[in-house]
């Protein structure tokens, strides 16, 4: 029904990923293969309620009302079987603010903050650019997939004086969809060590077959008691430009130390649109999302057969989840700087480099491969043409 092998030219929208290519890397030639949104269009009739509300004319202050928490409730009910309320709910204009916003209301200056790296590279900026310590439980690799290291966890906690843990889930970049198994571990060490979580759940969305997401709040009261879950609909539906992230803080105490924080940053009422569009696409975007969770498996199915037959030396971290695929590239025994001349220089790609997410990535590569099929095989064919040419 829907058509995700449109080719839809994004350039001159002043979108981040085709129209600043001369400004982030210095040439216009490269294959955007970067940023974490989507190349695909939202369907027709959340198209026409945007346009219902932008044909009103007036675009005054504005806040949600029921019909926008409902929506909102319902859809982590329906798709992940948690309930929360809407007492609950902060709007924010992004997760990534969310984020700077707790750092700076659960923590002071000098406190540790732990993150979990490779990850997000906001996370560590948010960290940094407060003047926080940032600690970090490095994920270990072993046998091409990634998995937590509890006892160093626990450590750095007590060794650095931990306040705030910011978790990734599902995990970007490297895909994991943690366990319920993981989750708790990692949830009793903080509630042992009064450490609050901060759960980015932004890409809970998107899960493979034989996974599945756990909202970290719904396992049980006392986890409940001890986050701030961060979601929006921006990834699932496309719609990061417009602003609008709904942030879950069930402990009260928490809610209003963070919502005093956000005050004092300056920031109200959220961006009209964004509630117009958040409100539609939890009520109306169900049909949609299920038919493009099908069509990013096949990119990957595709992706994972292209690795295997034109690229051995490249190998794919099986991603778990998330339209984020991690590249691991060291065997073409190139060093950070190396990888980065040959993606870029040969390869003709936009890529992120894995050194942005931390030291010990160097030799690993994020791409996205939520776009048509027609412009990842275009991706890959440069990246092939080039390994072919150096190897």
């Amino acid at each position: 029904m829907y058509d995700f092998d449109k080719m839809i030219d994004r350039r001159g929208t002043s979108c981040l990923k085709y129209d600043f290519q001369v400004e982030r890397r210095g040439r216009d030639d490269l294959l955007p293969m970067w940023v974490a949104d989507m190349d695909f269009a939202l369907p027709e009739d959340i198209l026409e309620d945007i346009k219902d509300r932008i044909s009103h004319g007036i675009f005054g202050y504005t806040d949600p009302k029921k019909d926008y928490f409902d929506s909102v409730l319902d859809w982590f009910y329906i798709h992940f079987g948690w309930k929360g309320r809407a007492e609950w709910i902060t709007v924010t204009p992004g997760v990534v603010v969310a984020i700077s916003v707790a750092v700076r209301a659960l923590t002071g200056e000098g406190d540790g903050v732990l993150i979990q790296q490779p990850v997000y590279y906001p996370f560590s900026e948010a960290v940094v650019a407060n003047n926080r310590r940032l600690v970090n439980n490095q994920l270990v690799y072993k046998d091409g997939k990634y998995s937590i290291d509890f006892e160093d966890f626990e450590k750095k906690i007590v060794d650095e004086n931990v306040k705030l843990f910011i978790l990734c889930s599902p995990h970007n970049p490297v895909g994991r969809v943690w366990t319920l198994k993981e989750l708790r571990k990692m949830g009793e060490i903080c509630l042992k060590h009064n450490v609050i979580v901060v759960s980015d759940e932004i890409h809970c969305d998107f899960t493979y077959e034989g996974h599945r997401q756990i909202m970290f709040p719904s396992i049980s009261k006392e986890f409940e008691d001890n986050v701030i879950l961060c979601t929006a609909p921006s990834k699932t539906f496309n719609i990061a430009g417009l602003q609008v992230s709904n942030i879950f803080i069930p402990n009260e105490k928490i809610r209003k130390t963070f919502k005093a924080e956000l005050e004092a940053f300056g920031y109200s009422q959220p961006n009209v649109i964004g509630l117009t569009a958040c409100r539609s696409v939890y009520s109306k975007g169900n049909e949609w999302y299920e038919e493009l969770k099908k069509y990013l498996a096949e990119n990957l199915d595709f992706l994972r057969d292209f690795l295997k037959e034109n690229l051995p030396k490249i190998k794919l971290v099986e991603p778990e989840g998330t339209y984020l695929v991690w590249l691991d590239c060291s065997g073409l025994g190139l060093d950070a700087g190396g990888l980065e001349r040959f993606v870029e220089d040969k390869a003709k790609l936009w890529v992120d480099f894995g050194i942005i997410f931390g030291k010990e990535s160097g030799q690993f590569i994020r791409l996205n491969i939520a776009c048509p099929r027609a412009t990842l095989k275009q991706a890959l064919t440069q990246l092939k043409a080039a390994y072919c040419q150096t190897m």
